[in-house]
């Protein structure tokens, strides 16, 4: 077996299993253990895999830069952000609710928590149980149709009443922003 091929056995091998050692590696391969430290090293430099206490394991794909939207790739600093905490602890950020909430339908199976940060208020809550409201008549500069978050339904009626919009759960506006989205030939963000 030449190397491309006994590297590849061995990302193989630790795509089904968490962890292998250099000597269990040796053996299932019938090569030396040298062999199998330049196979490693090869790996490493590809940045495939990664070694531990415990031998070498697969390297989880690399967590999306902080700052920057997992869902449409602007910038993501405004403090209207929204995190989404996967079930293999690894937290992606989108720029603003609109993109959280796409995003997360886009994952829902692997999504472990969503957080974002109430509209009014600046505090971190649960994506789950807030209140959203769109198309009011405010410009945040993001993303369109354009989705802010409130934790309390007393406070999202009394911003309504000032700037219009439509006041949806959760659900409700996940369904909403994809029925808007398909009257967009383009992205949300251009």
């Amino acid at each position: 077996m030449i190397p491309v091929e006994r590297q590849r056995q061995i990302v193989k091998w630790l795509e089904t299993e968490e962890f292998l050692s250099v000597a269990e590696i040796s053996k299932r391969l019938n090569v030396s253990e040298m062999t199998v430290y330049r196979d490693i090293n090869a790996l490493m430099d590809q940045k495939k895999i990664v070694k531990t206490s415990r031998g070498i394991t697969i390297r989880k794909e690399t967590q999306p830069s902080h700052n920057i939207c997992s869902y449409c790739h602007k910038p993501s600093t405004s403090r209207h952000s929204v995190q989404i905490i996967r079930v293999d602890q690894r937290i992606e950020e989108t720029c603003c609710p609109h993109c959280g909430l796409l995003r997360y339908d886009d994952i829902e199976e692997d999504v472990s928590q969503i957080l974002c940060k109430d509209f009014l208020n600046d505090t971190t809550i649960s994506a789950k149980t807030a209140y959203y409201l769109m198309d009011a008549d405010i410009d945040m500069h993001c993303c369109y149709p354009q989705v802010l978050v409130f934790q309390s339904l007393k406070q999202i009626r009394q911003f309504q009443t000032g700037f219009g919009g439509q006041i949806y759960t959760f659900d409700e506006a996940i369904q909403n922003i994809q029925r808007k989205m398909k009257g967009f030939s383009s992205s949300c963000c251009d």
